[in-house]
C-alpha cells in the first residue's frame, strides 16, 4: 500500500523543548485522517515538517516516499491551508487566482472559480473584506487548484461560526470524493471526525500515541464495566484509562478479541470520542499492571 505520509523517528525541538519526538506513524494513501491533540502536542510543527516549512532535527518525513524539505517537485504534490487562511488581504480572489497559476506546474483555476462561484464568493472584493468563512473557502478553493495529491490543513474551521463549519467540511468532503486526494486536517473538534475521517493520528506531549484506521483502533478497543476490586479480565493487554466509584470500575481497556465476558464484567463498544478524550487524559498507555492503580 502506498504511503502518503510516513514519520520515522521525527523530532524537531526549538531550544530545549521539544515540540515533536520520536514520532513515527505511517497515513497510507487515500484517506481522509484527522490530527487531534490538546494546544501544545505539535500538531502544528508535523504539519509544518510534512510541508517543508521546517527541517527535522531527528529522524525523517517522507511524502509520498520522499522527503519534502528542499524538494520543489514534492511541494507541487501537496496543499496546505494554514490555521490562519494566510490570503494577500488586498487581493482579490480572482487575482489570488492569477496569481497561483504563475506560482504553480500544475494550476487548474477553473476548479477555483467554480468553486467560489457555487458558493456566492465575491471574485472581485478583497479577500480581507470578506467573512471568516469565505477567507476559509477561498483559502481551500486555492488549495485544491493545486490538484495536491496529499492535502493539509490546520485547524482549518477553529474560527468559523457553526453555519460557515459545516459549509467548509461539506464542502472538502466533495473536493475529496472527486479526486483521489489523500487529507490529513488537525482539529479539536471531535465531533466532526466521526462523519469525516477513516484514518486517525493522537498527538499528547509532543508523541504520537495512537495511529492506525478508525474501524481498527474502535476494533481493537473496549470499555469494560466491573466490580471495583477486580483484577481486569484475561485478554486485557492494556488498561489506556480507568475510572473507579466506591462500587465499580469503568475501564477503556486495548485487546483484539477478549474472551467471554468474565464474571461481574459487562463489555462494551468505544465510542471514537472515548477513545481520543481517552488517550489524552494521560501523557502515556500504562501496562495492566500500573494502570490498574491509576484512578480518574
Amino acid at each position: 500500500m502506498e504511503q502518503a505520509l510516513e514519520a520515522e523517528d521525527l523530532g524537531k525541538r526549538y531550544g530545549r523543548a521539544w515540540a515533536l519526538r520520536d514520532c513515527s506513524f505511517e497515513l497510507p494513501a487515500g484517506r481522509v485522517a484527522a490530527l487531534v491533540g490538546p494546544n501544545g502536542a505539535g500538531k502544528s510543527t508535523l504539519l509544518h515538517l510534512a510541508v517543508g516549512l521546517l527541517k527535522p532535527d531527528t529522524g525523517r518525513v517522507r511524502v509520498f516516499g520522499r522527503e519534502p524539505h528542499g524538494a520543489p517537485a514534492t511541494l507541487g504534490e501537496i496543499g496546505f491551508v494554514a490555521q490562519d487562511t494566510p490570503l494577500y488581504r488586498d487581493f482579490t480572489a480572482r487575482e489570488l487566482i492569477s496569481l497561483g497559476g504563475r506560482l504553480n506546474r500544475r494550476w487548474d483555476a477553473a476548479l477555483a472559480r467554480d468553486r467560489l462561484s457555487a458558493l456566492g464568493i465575491p471574485p472581485d472584493r478583497p479577500v480581507g473584506k470578506l467573512s471568516g468563512g469565505q477567507r476559509a473557502q477561498v483559502a481551500l478553493a486555492l488549495a485544491l487548484a493545486k490538484r495536491p495529491r496529499l492535502l493539509l490543513l490546520d485547524e482549518p474551521v477553529a474560527a468559523l461560526d457553526p453555519l460557515a463549519r459545516r459549509e467548509f467540511m461539506q464542502a472538502l468532503m466533495g473536493a475529496v470524493a472527486e479526486s483521489e486526494t489523500t487529507v490529513l486536517f488537525s482539529s479539536h473538534l471531535l465531533s466532526e471526525l466521526e462523519r469525516t475521517c477513516d484514518h486517525l493520528i493522537v498527538l499528547q506531549t509532543a508523541h504520537v500515541q495512537l495511529s492506525g484506521s478508525v474501524d481498527e483502533l474502535l476494533d481493537g478497543h473496549r470499555l469494560l464495566v466491573g466490580p471495583r476490586d477486580a483484577a481486569p479480565p484475561d485478554g486485557v493487554e492494556k488498561v489506556v484509562r480507568a475510572a473507579h466509584t466506591e462500587r465499580q470500575s469503568t475501564l477503556l481497556v486495548r485487546s483484539r478479541a477478549l474472551p467471554a465476558p468474565a464474571p461481574g464484567w459487562t463489555e462494551r463498544e468505544v465510542s471514537l470520542e472515548d477513545l481520543v478524550l481517552a488517550y489524552l487524559a494521560d501523557t502515556e498507555t500504562r501496562d495492566v499492571e500500573t494502570a490498574w492503580e491509576v484512578t480518574a
